[in-house]
């Protein structure tokens, strides 16, 4: 079963830019399709593939953030060619 997954992470501290760009990067550095937007990164794949990388990525930024929330949405199906029919 594929998913799609919609992120925001928010670090609570002043200087958090690094650590969103670090978050993205290791997103980029997967075998998985990311999109980004100013707003948010989506990420596509096989649902255990996916949700395994996603556990030890969140975790490893979580354990170098000491305040942080993680938006997350989960979408069951492959939505990363979806267009606006409007």
């Amino acid at each position: 079963m594929n998913i799609s997954v919609e992120f925001t992470l928010m670090p609570l501290q002043t200087d958090f830019e690094p650590q969103i760009i670090n978050f993205i990067k290791a997103l980029r550095a997967s075998k998985f399709r990311v999109l980004e937007n100013p707003l948010s990164t989506q990420i596509f794949g096989e649902y255990d593939a996916l949700m395994l990388f996603l556990t030890t990525t969140i975790k490893s930024s979580f354990d170098n953030i000491e305040h942080v929330v993680l938006n997350m949405k989960i979408v069951k199906s492959d939505r990363s060619d979806y267009e606006p029919h409007f």
